[in-house]
């Protein structure tokens, strides 16, 4: 349904934010009977709750984007705010933890100039960060976590990747896709995690790289990565395939 969507720059809705005003639109917000006089939907079928539904997700996508600071930080934490133990998050259960693959190589396409994959050492060779965040998941609960890796800013940069793009999208080895606008991805704070509580990732966390982005909500940071693209056409995602919101801002 919304697969054939495009992002949205802060720019492409600035009018309209401007004639509704950020103040009145934030405390009130749009309500079905409104929505059905923007998209013209007949809520009286399932089809038109959908399309309905899929309207206002994909608005509240443009004002995140429009809203969106690529200057502000994640609120961080000393050592001692760490939750332990760090409540294990995935679309399967803990006992269905893939192993790592033992040939494993980041591969890159799309809109980069280096398409060579990538291995762990080749990772750890760049600089790297830390960071103390807090993993806020869709379901209501969070978590104070320690990661560290390479900014994803940095490895794009290195690829040769087009900073025009409008997606950076992420695919996994244990079936997972996430992806995110290219202002999300340069974020200084967006991560390809490697360590987690200063040592190695392992399988349920997400080995052997995982992406970190403490400015979205939790089921954007995907684990056990395989490939990155860099691309124009809207990637969807595992969960957002099925409904959730794209931007997911946190």
């Amino acid at each position: 349904m919304r697969g054939n969507r495009t992002a949205v720059r802060a720019s492409d809705i600035a009018p309209e934010l401007a004639r509704i005003g950020r103040r009145r639109f934030l405390k009130g917000g749009l309500s079905l009977g409104a929505l059905t006089l923007l998209t013209g939907c007949d809520l009286s079928s399932h089809s038109g709750v959908d399309a309905a539904l899929s309207t206002m997700l994909e608005f509240d996508d443009m004002v995140q984007a429009a809203l969106f600071n690529p200057n502000r930080m994640a609120e961080t934490y000393p050592v001692s705010a760490i939750t332990k133990p760090f409540r294990f998050n995935a679309y399967y259960p803990e006992w269905q933890v893939r192993i790592v693959p033992a040939q494993w190589h980041l591969d890159v396409s799309g809109l980069v100039s280096d398409k060579a994959p990538w291995t762990l050492e080749n990772l750890l060779a760049l600089p790297q960060e830390s960071q103390i965040t807090r993993h806020i998941c869709i379901e209501g609960w969070s978590q104070i976590g320690q990661w560290s890796g390479v900014p994803l800013h940095v490895f794009l940069r290195r690829i040769g990747a087009d900073p025009r793009a409008r997606y950076v999208a992420f695919r996994c080895f244990d079936g997972y896709s996430t992806s995110l606008d290219m202002a999300s991805a340069l974020h200084p704070q967006t991560i390809l995690a490697i360590d987690f509580e200063d040592a190695p990732l392992t399988p349920e966390w997400g080995a052997p790289v995982r992406l970190r982005i403490p400015t979205k909500l939790g089921f954007k940071s995907a684990k056990n990565l395989q490939a990155i693209e860099v691309t124009n056409t809207y990637p969807g995602g595992f969960w957002e395939d099925q409904g959730y919101n794209w931007f997911s801002g946190s």
